[in-house]
């Protein structure tokens, strides 16, 4: 994987690995929570009302109602979260320890911040099954334009609706962080900044100084490589 980056990063540029990188992370996610292999899902029929937790969540119907999701995808998922997260919420210092074990070689904690803060929706300081659920049904069932929509949301930091070079470089920071310096000596410390630009080259399209959700679909999608990213999410569940 860490070739697979390496070329990216000197081909794309950070704004392709940072599209790869919400990929990428949310299947290790799941994967962490044992929620890829459907082969488990027998006999969890009651986990909802069997289990004891903090957190209750909506019952599986609604859930399917208001996702993707099938019942019995529903009941997988639900297996794994609950697993992992028995008291029914995941906080913020539960994301940052998860995601310093799939990059042990970086520092993730700013970009676990960010993609929390992108899960967490009711901005409540916990993400629920729900709140879970939501996100992997846009990110794994959800349309381009869905897909699209959630990672501009995490790009845009404090959701104003456009994209600014100071998130984006807090966001190209976070990324270089979390893949370590020890992954890619050879970057310079302004190579953020430079990726940056080179961002705003590509999607400030009217060069007004922002990227305004418009800008990035349009950007993103005459893009092969962010497209072809994109396609790793359908069939994981």
């Amino acid at each position: 994987m860490h070739l697979f980056f390496q070329d990216k990063w000197e081909v794309e540029g950070l704004q392709t690995v940072g599209i790869l990188l919400v990929v990428c992370s949310s299947l290790k996610l799941m994967h962490f929570l044992g929620l890829i292999d459907l082969s488990t899902a027998d006999s969890v029929e009651d986990d909802f009302e069997l289990s004891t937790v903090c957190h209750r969540p909506e019952s599986m119907d609604k859930l399917q109602e208001q996702t993707k999701f099938t019942k019995k995808e529903l009941q997988v998922l639900y297996r794994g979260f609950k697993n992992e997260c028995p008291s029914g919420v995941v906080n913020e210092e539960n994301f940052k320890t998860i995601y310093s074990q799939f990059f042990p070689q970086g520092d993730s904690s700013m970009y676990a911040h960010f993609l929390f803060e992108a899960f967490d929706t009711n901005k409540n300081g916990s993400v629920s099954f729900e709140d879970f659920v939501f996100g992997l049904s846009i990110i794994l069932r959800g349309t381009i334009n869905d897909r699209l929509n959630w990672a501009f949301n995490l790009y845009d930091l404090n959701k104003d609706g456009c994209i600014t070079k100071e998130e984006m470089l807090d966001i190209m920071k976070s990324i270089y962080d979390m893949m370590g310096k020890y992954t890619y000596p050879t970057m310079q410390d302004d190579a953020p900044r430079e990726h940056v630009e080179s961002f705003f080259q590509k999607m400030d399209r009217n060069q007004d100084g922002v990227v305004t959700i418009e800008e990035f679909i349009e950007s993103c999608k005459k893009d092969e490589n962010i497209m072809q990213s994109m396609q790793l999410f359908d069939n994981v569940i």
